[in-house]
């Protein structure tokens, strides 16, 4: 009877680290199922079915109060990943950057850099060519995040 609680116990506990701390369908929640279902069967071939349905009976019945217990005292808030993106891309002004404006490299378009047109700093593409800091540029092209340069002679 002790190895049948122990692979129903130790079945749990993997369960429970797939469902609150692993993603996906993790070795934990595959051994969890079959610990769980091997520790029923035993109880079934041990036992009998009377004593086998008792034990599957409060298998069930344990997992559920566990999981319940588990979601409703908030303690696997600490285990779960809990992350949030702060990020925001940069966009180009459209009614201050315009196709023909005169500019300067930032730092060096190797064939991206920065870029300052009319005291803005943005995100400058110079397709084919690499441009040194501190050059003149002019713009080409204007998109949503990003210009595209050519070096000015």
């Amino acid at each position: 009877m002790t190895i049948i609680i122990l692979l129903i116990v130790t079945g749990f506990l993997l369960l429970i680290l797939e469902f609150f701390v692993f993603p996906g369908i993790t070795f934990a929640g595959i051994g969890g199922i079959i610990l769980v279902g091997t520790g029923v069967y035993m109880g079934y071939a041990k036992f009998g079915a009377g004593t086998g349905h008792i034990i599957l009976g409060s298998t069930i019945l344990a997992f559920a109060f566990i999981i319940g217990m588990a979601l409703r005292t908030r303690t696997w808030n600490k285990l779960m990943l809990n992350t949030t993106i702060t990020g925001q891309v940069e966009t180009v002004p459209e009614e201050s950057i315009h196709p023909g404006d005169k500019g300067v490299a930032v730092t060096r378009l190797n064939p991206i850099g920065k870029v300052r047109v009319n005291d803005q700093d943005v995100e400058g593409h110079c397709p084919g060519q690499f441009v040194d800091a501190k050059s003149p540029v002019e713009v080409v092209k204007v998109f949503k995040t990003y210009i595209i340069v050519k070096p000015v002679n």
